[in-house]
């Protein structure tokens, strides 16, 4: 036999074929298909983890207003995070288990296998299928099992309530906290976080001056929230590069500005500054302010300009304030005027 005849035989013994379909798997009845009983059991336990859930939030919120973050006191933070923690998880994992839970012992375990369409089914096709979906809501109970239904519904009206609570305290609610701060006619301006005061004669063209109020660092209490609104950039400019709304004019000292650190999108804090183009960026979501034309917004999602803090010099020499700030700082959703 020659070498190819000897080729074409192997060839022939080792033809890949197709592997027949073996199909779905005979489907096996659950407890909860053969027995009323059992399913009216499963229900029982579908319904009490959602009703796990709504307590999991009630202990969140609990947590939160029972045991307050005190400033310098780890165990008070230790106690809020455990129970808001648990209580959250309690939320959450009731309405998970309890939803796999119901599609494992009550709703259809049938497996099928449907072709795609790639182009609008007919109407015909589509009424058929709004059938399917009433046809799988009788299947699945969810009209039918008022207990479950109800108890879905309250564990889902419960488990957003820890995180209206959480993020209602991140800013004010009422009153205007955002509209005053430490600032006051007189008060130096010192940096930061020494709280040495600065004189006007020691901020140089180009100079940047991370600053805060006087008496800030002498604080015992709320230290880091009246930091967080009176935080302010100094920078001195040429006089003649200034673009000064006639009206405030007399907010600067000799190329002198102050304006809040804080960013009007989001809150973060506002530290680059380019000394060529008098613009100050904010590293967070790249917000640019022009601050040689009263820090307007030139690029990026801040709605609003930074708020200028009005100064001049004392006695002394030293830089203090005109007064606070005449707009609320910060992000611009927390201005309550709007």
């Amino acid at each position: 036999m020659s070498d190819l005849e000897k080729y074409t035989a192997g060839s022939a013994t080792n033809i890949v074929r197709p592997i027949a379909d073996p199909g779905l798997e005979p489907h096996r009845e659950r407890m909860t298909d053969k027995s009323e009983h059992h399913a009216r059991n499963a229900e029982r336990q579908v319904s009490a983890m959602f009703i796990i859930s709504m307590i999991g939030a009630v202990i969140a919120v609990w947590g939160f207003f029972a045991f307050p973050i005190v400033e310098g006191d780890l165990s008070a933070t230790r106690n809020n995070t455990f129970w808001m923690g648990i209580g959250m998880a309690l939320s959450l994992l009731g309405i998970g288990f309890g939803a796999v839970h119901w599609a494992k012992t009550l709703m259809p375990d049938n497996e099928v296998s449907e072709e795609r369409h790639t182009a609008r089914s007919t109407d015909e096709a589509r009424a058929q299928a709004i059938e399917i979906v009433k046809l799988a809501d009788g299947e699945s109970g969810f009209s039918r099992r008022k207990l479950i239904r109800r108890t879905l519904y309250g564990a889902l009206a419960f488990f957003p309530i820890p995180a209206v609570v959480i993020f209602g305290d991140l800013g004010p609610v009422v009153g205007d906290t955002l509209k005053r701060t430490m600032w006051a006619p007189g008060t130096r301006l010192t940096r930061d976080p020494t709280g040495i005061p600065i004189k006007a004669s020691e901020v140089t063209i180009g100079s940047v001056f991370h600053v805060i109020p006087e008496g800030l660092s002498e604080l015992e209490e709320h230290k880091l929230e009246e930091k967080a609104k009176a935080a302010v950039l100094l920078v001195r400019v040429n006089p003649g590069d200034l673009k000064e709304d006639p009206a405030k004019a007399s907010w600067s000292y000799d190329g002198i500005v102050a304006y809040s650190k804080i960013c009007t999108h989001v809150g973060c804090p506002v530290a680059l500054y380019e000394q060529h183009t008098h613009h100050l960026l904010c590293p967070c979501h790249q917000s640019t302010f022009d601050l040689a034309d009263h820090c307007k917004v030139i690029f990026g999602p801040a709605a609003r300009p930074l708020p200028q803090l009005p100064i001049t010099v004392d006695d002394e020499g030293y830089l203090v304030a005109q007064s606070d700030f005449l707009e609320p700082v910060g992000p611009s959703f927390w201005d309550m005027r709007k």
